[in-house]
């Protein structure tokens, strides 16, 4: 792999020199912890009776020191700790020895990374003016921010690569974190004796057999990363770390400044999967939801970009919405289905995430911080990604609407910054797809933030109907089927270009009005500034119709100039598309466009704008009805309340 101009190696050799020093750390060293509380791990002895320990408490005699913390420096022997959670076998198992090996490389790739810190600032030659006592006064307060700096680079670093080597060997054992305190500043090395002090007793205390001894390490490296993260972002002379990126090669890790760098690796999936001629009706958004399934197989993971996210026509976010029972959950599971056996086949690592209620939290900021990891983990660019926001309108919460809790409005800040904030970057290697009943009470900013609206409207023909009663009955009965052409109304192309045609005029009777208007002033909708008087009397009828809107719409017709399925055979046959190079894959692309009509654009505009025309109407109803309400209520306590004073 080539290094960018913001991408600097961080040597094997210098890595590996600091072995000994790695080693000599786990094998033991003393340490008497100055912030956390010295609990007692198991093993240690116990008191004799309350109040009464093992060994005579020292009380300094000296003045000045009486009141001064005395705990007695504790050995900490992490090799024999870890080789002690295994219930008592003498021989080391393979998992005891990766969490060693990590160990012992993550230390070393901090203590490096340190280093090379010293030598980027003034540190590496204060430290020697330091040693000679030739240190000027002047720059002691400069000398204790450089080693603070140092300290907290050793720490995150540290528990960004212990973190990211034990990915792979992470299992489904889950461990409860506790607050990481030990965060000492002095300098490197006093910093990683009080990381690997609080590790062993973390591992004294919950790691009780192999699995949960890679849990507990792994956990105990992603919340000192958040600790010392936060404790960096107040912290000086910290940019020639946090300012560039730094790549080794051997363990494929990217350092890039306080970010935790993430591993490359698929979530395992327990959902049952629907094959497309399972999900009956719901033309255009089974055939957009199959489109994108193999879009997202075009991203090119050496230059960390999708062909059709640079031509445009990618669908980054969209909305599914439709009335309960037609279909959202078969939908998630036939595109989930199909981009896990795409991956399978070509051997990407897929992943796929839901945002839950669970994820909303009473304590302040953790449903943000909820809502951002599960955004992390689906636009890792290591990965083909698949997000899905069930019932949104339960997780995210409406601005300005008193029934909505803290967490949700959290949800939703977090989700409108990620889909289209000013750091949002769509590489084309994930989407996002938010479900809901009832959209009208989602966020008005966060639902234009959905790039494409998937209309679930459920079976609707008879042969619709038909088709679904057939499926769901089984083949358990002996029932003739009739005069019918079983699943012929579900063929694809036929279906989406009925289901397209029927939005050459719009559905909403307020719509209707507004084109009929237009048509009548102006003419046939045929040219860029009819289009566009369209566009500005739609925004007259409805304010909230923005330029969001017509980015949504745009981004609609370009995916229609990809009207174009990428054949199967390049799904099966990897060589053929997914493993050519960058340029060879958007030329093919190219060659499949097909020109954008005046049809294209009349239609998307009647789909985008009927579908907010159809949002704002419920939405202002379901406001009338509360408003309504409250009025009832009040009408109704002043009448009670009068009454008792006469």
């Amino acid at each position: 792999m080539g290094l960018t101009s913001d991408l600097m190696e961080l040597r094997e050799a210098d890595i590996t020199a600091h072995y000994p020093a790695a080693e000599a750390m786990l094998q033991g060293f003393d340490h008497a912890p100055r912030i956390a509380r010295a609990a007692p791990a198991p093993g240690d002895a116990e008191e004799r009776s309350p109040g009464i320990g093992t060994r005579r408490r020292f009380r300094s005699t000296t003045p000045g020191l009486v009141t001064r913390r005395t705990v007695r420096p504790d050995g900490v022997h992490l090799l024999e700790r870890i080789e002690a959670c295994d219930g008592g076998d003498p021989l080391t198992s393979p998992a005891q020895a990766q969490v060693m090996r990590a160990l012992r490389r993550a230390l070393s790739i901090a203590l490096a990374m340190a280093e090379t810190y010293g030598e980027q600032t003034p540190l590496a030659a204060l430290k020697r003016a330091n040693l000679a006592g030739d240190l000027p006064a002047a720059r002691k307060g400069e000398f204790s921010e450089l080693l603070a700096g140092e300290a907290l680079i050793a720490l995150h670093v540290f528990g960004n690569a212990l973190s990211y080597l034990l990915a792979p060997h992470l299992g489904e054992t889950t461990i409860e974190p506790g607050e990481v305190e030990e965060v000492l500043t002095d300098h490197g090395q006093i910093a990683l004796h009080g990381a690997l002090w609080e590790l062993d007793r973390a591992l004294a205390a919950q790691a009780g057999d192999d699995a949960r001894l890679v849990a507990t390490a792994s956990t105990f490296a992603e919340a000192l990363m958040e600790k010392v993260a936060l404790r960096a972002q107040s912290a000086p002379h910290l940019g020639a770390f946090s300012g560039a990126a730094w790549r080794i090669e051997a363990d494929d890790l990217t350092l890039r400044g306080f970010i935790p760098a993430t591993r490359a690796k698929s979530t395992t999936l327990s959902m049952s999967f629907k094959k497309p001629e399972e999900v009956v009706g719901n033309h255009i958004a089974k055939y957009q939801a199959l489109r994108l399934a193999k879009m997202l197989m075009a991203y090119d993971f050496d230059r960390k970009l999708n062909p059709f996210a640079e031509l445009g026509g990618f669908i980054f976010t969209f909305m599914g919405d439709g009335m309960p029972g037609t279909g959202k959950t078969t939908l998630i599971q036939m595109m989930a289905g199909l981009i896990h056996e795409y991956c399978q086949n070509a051997g990407y690592p897929f992943r796929y995430q839901n945002l839950s209620t669970e994820s909303i939290d009473s304590y302040q900021g953790k449903s943000a911080q909820n809502a951002k990891a599960f955004i992390n983990a689906v636009i890792d660019p290591g990965v083909i990604g698949f997000g899905t926001i069930d019932d949104i309108d339960q997780l995210a919460g409406k601005r300005g609407d008193r029934q909505s809790s803290a967490g949700q409005l959290e949800i939703t800040a977090v989700l409108m910054e990620s889909f289209a904030g000013a750091n949002t970057v769509v590489r084309g290697n994930c989407t996002f797809g938010m479900f809901s009943n009832y959209p009208e009470n989602v966020d008005d900013a966060l639902r234009q933030r959905a790039g494409a609206r998937f209309l679930v409207d459920g079976p609707q023909s008879r042969e619709d109907y038909i088709d679904i009663l057939a499926l769901l009955l089984g083949k358990g009965h002996g029932i003739p089927l009739g005069d019918h052409e079983l699943y012929a109304a579900q063929e694809i192309r036929r279906a989406v270009a009925a289901s397209f045609a029927a939005h050459n005029r719009p559905q909403e009777a307020a719509l209707v009005d507004v084109f009929e208007q237009v048509t009548q002033r102006v003419g046939a909708l045929d040219t860029v500034a009819r289009m566009g008087a369209y566009l500005k009397a739609i925004q007259q009828a409805d304010p909230r119709f923005t330029g969001r809107s017509i980015k949504n719409i745009t981004d609609a017709v370009k995916m229609r100039s990809m009207d174009f399925e990428l054949p199967d055979e390049w799904m099966e046959q990897p060589e053929l598309f997914l493993f050519r190079d960058y340029e060879t894959k958007r030329a093919m692309i190219e060659e499949l466009r097909v020109p954008i009509t005046p049809e294209m654009v009349i239609q998307e505009i009647n789909r985008y704008a009927d579908s907010e025309f159809r949002y704002s109407e419920n939405s202002d109803e379901v406001a009338i009805e509360t408003a309504v309400r409250e009025m009832e209520r009040m009408e109704e306590a002043k009448r009670r309340y009068l009454e008792g004073k006469g």
